[in-house]
């Protein structure tokens, strides 16, 4: 939610308007919406109805009398969270990290959401010539954006999970202060997300001695020295497809250091401080090899000591649907300095680090989003009156929001799991089953959360009414910022065919490693009566699960493509499943743990089986597919 502080002036010198101006409530009109004093409440809406028989000439003037939602610290008011922390981390441990996330969840009151939105309210502006024609390309930022930069160094986001400070539990104790930063963050989330994946290659390289200066900023608590980085992947011709896309040529000097040459078709965070980027090493003959195989992995600073870009040109900034907060550019690499730091020809493998940690920062970003429109749609149900009673005392609203609160809190404890395991595996503490586990869920829990934190925040808005459709709510700009969630880092269908890929590499390790720990946690709660439909409905779906692998095994790869979302779906599900029913299996409990628990396992857990069922995934249907599709296209004229 935005502040209502006065923001600072656009830099054409015009002040901004005071974001909640037109939505404070009249000072003597407004409707007192108290829980338990239902009597008054419709007392004022009949005063309410009565106000509004007063001449039109006046009403024309009135101001809008709705109270906007409240949300206090959101530490404090995770009822979730704080339940997961107190029953997984150690008491010392738990004891110092409660207390730093009680003071993170003020400062973000009081100091961070407000400065959220003044990075909204003033997004970056490129400036490519100075008043005499020299090209600069310049991308101002506001002083907001440089604050929060600060601010992230002071509370340690990235830092927190090198210093290892709690042992395996620092990862997870930085994941949970960004997630209750990102809503907050006027899109900072997304360069951290970056700079945290940059350091995560260096420290699998071993910090090598000539990156070790990078790595020491990138993790620096001193804002002074704290550095954020960029990825620059994505070049004209796509995205995920980077063996194909890429056609940066990178050319070895005489000492030793490469000058790139390409341009990079959309790069986040275009002013960071570093970046990680791939390129093809040229040859002697200056030709490349092409192929993932050609790829190799670069470090380069954005700017030389004196602040000049190094051999880059900023072309022009994306007009994006959201995240507006963040520059993102298109850049001309013109003989950029870097240097090689994967060995060549694989940088590809090298870069896989990065792509891990920033596609779990998105999982990071899903969550919040979703938590924090329940949040705001909770205390709304709790403020506002309609047809003679409060939100809250409609059935069907307090459903609807309840049906959200049960996805949010699957995908809630998938993060949590994978920032778990990410923790062993960092701290050598891993099983063998614990790290093919983290290499199955970061796609499925990505692919998954994407999907369901652009479905809850829509859904979450109309629940606002025609409130959460006005832009100086705040509300439009976590809907925009959401969306983009499925598809940055990697799209549903691209890591949907991941997913498969991990299959095939750990020659189904990965699926035994699946069972067996939906097995455990589902024994956890085999002595508690309330959750025996829930266990027995994903034992039900584990069945059909494995009935399926056995099926589509033998029917060839089409089979498996087709069936790739729809599996990935069910992964989801189900983990999702076991794991809301071990939380709430735990001897302290409550009844609405295990009511979550039950309606998720409601749902449809195996969709892959029932859809093999209807033969969905058959060659046949492929063919149907694209005369579905394409029918009265010109490109097939009028032959399906």
């Amino acid at each position: 939610w935005r502040s209502s502080a006065t923001c600072k002036p656009w830099q054409s010198g015009r002040f901004l308007p005071r974001v909640w101006e037109r939505c404070q409530p009249p000072s003597r009109k407004g409707i007192s919406t108290t829980v338990g004093q239902g009597q008054q409440v419709g007392m004022r809406e009949k005063q309410v109805l009565e106000d509004l028989e007063v001449p039109l000439a006046r009403r024309e003037t009135e101001t809008l009398f709705q109270e906007q939602p409240q949300a206090g610290n959101q530490y404090l008011e995770d009822a979730l969270l704080r339940s997961y922390l107190k029953t997984h981390l150690p008491r010392k441990v738990l004891e110092e990290v409660n207390r730093d996330l009680e003071r993170f969840g003020n400062r973000l009151l009081t100091e961070i959401k407000p400065l959220g939105w003044e990075c909204e309210l003033n997004p970056p502006v490129f400036r490519q010539y100075d008043a005499w024609g020299r090209r600069v390309d310049h991308i101002v930022t506001c002083s907001a954006w440089g604050r929060m930069k600060e601010i992230a160094a002071e509370e340690g986001l990235i830092a927190e999970a090198y210093e290892r400070r709690y042992s395996n539990w620092s990862r997870l104790h930085q994941a949970v202060k960004l997630y209750l930063f990102s809503s907050s963050s006027g899109g900072f989330n997304c360069p951290l997300a970056m700079t945290d994946g940059a350091a995560k290659v260096i420290e699998s390289l071993g910090i090598p001695r000539s990156l070790k200066n990078a790595f020491d900023h990138l993790t620096s608590r001193d804002p002074k020295k704290f550095w954020t980085s960029g990825q620059w992947m994505t070049e004209r011709r796509g995205g995920s497809d980077v063996a194909n896309g890429t056609e940066t040529v990178a050319r070895k000097q005489p000492d030793g250091t490469y000058r790139l040459y390409g341009f990079k078709w959309f790069t986040s965070a275009a002013d960071s401080d570093v970046t990680l980027t791939l390129a093809r090493v040229a040859d002697a003959e200056g030709k490349v090899k092409q192929g993932s195989s050609g790829l190799s992995l670069f470090f380069l600073k954005v700017r030389d000591e004196e602040g000049k870009l190094n051999s880059i040109q900023v072309q022009r900034l994306k007009d994006k649907l959201g995240t507006r907060q963040m520059a993102t550019a298109e850049l001309w690499l013109d003989g950029a300095k870097a240097e090689l730091i994967s060995a060549e020809g694989r940088g590809v493998a090298s870069i896989s680090n990065m792509l891990n940690i920033t596609r779990i920062h998105n999982v990071i970003g899903a969550v919040a989003s979703m938590r924090r429109m329940i949040s705001l749609s909770r205390d709304y149900a709790r403020r506002r009156v309609a047809f003679g009673k409060l939100l809250k005392d409609h059935p069907l609203h307090m459903q609807t929001i309840a049906r959200m609160e049960v996805q949010t809190r699957g995908a809630f404890l998938l993060l949590m799991e994978i920032v778990r395991l990410l923790g062993l595996v960092e701290t050598n503490m891993a099983s063998e089953q614990d790290q093919l586990l983290l290499r199955l869920l970061i796609p499925v829990a990505k692919l998954y959360t994407g999907k369901q934190a652009s479905a809850v925040v829509v859904e979450a808005m109309e629940s606002f009414g025609g409130q959460g459709y006005m832009e100086d709510t705040g509300l439009p700009v976590i809907v925009r910022d959401t969306l983009v969630l499925s598809i940055w880092e990697g799209t549903t269908n691209i890591l949907s065919l991941d997913v498969l890929r991990s299959l095939t590499k750990s020659q189904g390790q990965v699926m035994a490693a699946f069972f067996s720990a939906v097995q455990q946690k589902l024994e956890l709660a085999s002595s508690t009566a309330k959750l025996e439909p829930a266990v027995k409905q994903t034992r039900d779906a584990i069945s059909s699960l494995a009935q399926f692998t056995q099926a589509a095994g033998s029917k060839g790869a089409v089979t498996m493509e087709l069936a790739a979302r729809d599996f990935s779906y069910t992964l989801a599900r189900i983990y999702a499943g076991a794991l809301l029913i071990e939380h709430a299996a735990r001897p302290d409990a409550s009844s609405t743990d295990i009511a979550a628990a039950r309606r998720w396992c409601n749902q449809e857990l195996c969709p892959v089986a029932t859809e093999l069922e209807n033969s969905s995934y058959e060659a046949e249907e492929a063919l149907v597919d694209g005369a579905l599709v394409y029918e009265g296209s010109p490109a097939c004229g009028s032959r399906l």
